[in-house]
């Protein structure tokens, strides 16, 4: 028998039987690493990408240890968006197919309250859930937790992303502590290390092999002596290669300002970060570029300082680094997670030696790399992905990452994966929309009430 057969496992044998009738013949590699702890009742942190077969693998682990006869929540899955909670409950319920009379049921904002009310009356032994539903639930006393047995954060750096932290800790607070705890997902930034010591007991860490090669930057030296070569040069890469996020460093204030002052004169989507702004200027630029609703970051190194995005597609040195070890700490922040980065280096006949300093082991006087053709300039650029939404309201006003998700996601609403990132301050709240459906977003938040009050809305530019 091999060990990626699911029948080499302690499985009960109609979820065995159900398996082979929707044709699952072995496991995939996070099921193969993964299940054993959970059948064994260990908390399990799960790194690994959509489409890796982690549902399966903390689906069958909460069906295994399911007790059929009592109708209280023993399991609940905590997941970003409605879509996803509907596929989980989904995948669930058709692994518990030879089981008899399992109730699966999913709470998520933007659908009527008084039907979920209604559901849970009627007992139910799995719960699939966003952070802002199941957490209003509990405020209101309609969802009990006592009798979880086991609890599941299902893609936590996406929920993270959203804001979710501080309702998750409360619904935590909800959850007995003797407990399994199995925590998925795709990325494995430092919140979540902080969330899995907080709530977690020894987990066992499993990582699914990545399908892509280890992390790999490109670097490339472009010779531009004059100001105005060097900026039809930046001009000429970032049409090129159309980075969906890019970051720009110079050893100035004013260089960083100018760059991209005509970035967005020549029609580039581009922001300057540096000293000379104020707070609030500065933290609106990063979170518009953290959001994907700016592609270019102009920076000073002392600016960037903090900034921590995984998927950043370039970087490009309008001006070579003062230090060899800032160098590396510039080029060092694309190509992580097990992307590729591409790394640009504009450089002018008097700075050889600045070249010779970074020991990169290469002749510069006969090693230059050709700049694209001319015809670049001509081509559309490429429109963000996604825009922010800025809403006057904030903690003061009690307003929730989950509020907003409910409102956006309700009726006549975008569906919940066109959301992106979510900060909620103070005062104010900036959320990350599709930018294809940014106006039917606008309007419903504009027409809506959040937490039952009417909050301005507008595009934040």
């Amino acid at each position: 028998m091999s060990t990626t057969d699911f029948s080499s496992l302690d499985l009960h044998p109609d979820l065995l039987k159900n398996l082979a009738t929707l044709g699952y013949q072995s496991m995939t590699p996070i099921q193969q690493l993964s299940l054993p702890a959970i059948l064994s009742g260990k908390d399990v942190i799960g790194q690994g990408k959509t489409g890796s077969g982690k549902t399966a693998a903390f689906g069958l682990g909460l069906l295994q240890k399911l007790d059929v006869k009592s109708f209280k929540a023993q399991s609940i899955v905590l997941c970003p968006t409605r879509e996803l909670a509907d596929q989980v409950a989904t995948e669930i319920r058709k692994l518990a197919r030879a089981i008899h009379n399992i109730k699966v049921l999913t709470l998520c904002g933007g659908a009527p309250f008084g039907p979920q009310i209604g559901s849970l009356e009627h007992g139910v032994h799995i719960v699939v859930g966003t952070p802002g539903r199941i957490e209003e639930h509990l405020r209101k006393g309609t969802l009990k937790l006592g009798s979880i047995t086991t609890l599941v954060l299902d893609e936590a750096d996406r929920m993270l992303d959203m804001g979710f932290q501080d309702t998750i800790d409360e619904i935590i607070e909800k959850i007995p502590s003797k407990r399994q705890t199995l925590l998925f997902s795709a990325t494995f930034p430092n919140e979540i290390a902080s969330i899995a010591e907080r709530v977690m007991q020894n987990p066992t860490m499993v990582e699914a092999p990545s399908t892509h090669e280890e992390s790999t930057i490109k670097q490339y030296f472009y010779k531009a002596n004059s100001a105005d070569d060097r900026m039809t040069a930046l001009r000429l890469l970032l049409a090129k290669h159309k980075p969906e996020s890019v970051l720009i460093f110079c050893n100035t204030k004013i260089d960083t300002q100018d760059v991209a002052d005509e970035l967005v004169y020549y029609g580039f989507y581009a922001l300057a970060i540096h000293g000379d702004l104020d707070q609030r200027e500065r933290d609106q630029a990063l979170i518009r570029f953290s959001n994907k609703s700016v592609s270019v970051l102009v920076a000073t190194d002392v600016a960037a300082r903090g900034l921590d995005i995984d998927a950043l597609d370039m970087v490009v040195n309008f001006n070579i680094a003062h230090d060899p070890e800032v160098h590396v700490h510039r080029i060092g922040r694309t190509g992580r997670a097990g992307r590729s980065g591409i790394a640009c280096t504009l450089y002018g006949d008097r700075e050889t030696h600045k070249l010779d300093a970074l020991e990169l082991d290469i002749d510069f006087d006969r090693y230059t790399d050709p700049l694209p053709s001319d015809s670049y300039l001509d081509k559309l650029i490429k429109k963000p992905l996604m825009t922010t939404l800025k809403i006057d309201g904030g903690k003061k006003q009690k307003l929730r990452p989950g509020d907003i998700v409910g409102g956006l996601t309700g009726k006549g609403g975008i569906p919940g994966d066109k959301i992106g990132k979510i900060n909620v301050s103070s005062n104010w709240s900036y959320v990350a929309v599709s930018s294809e459906l940014v106006k039917v977003a606008l309007k419903k938040i504009s027409n809506d009430k959040l937490k039952g009050r009417s909050f301005r809305v507008r595009i934040l530019s």
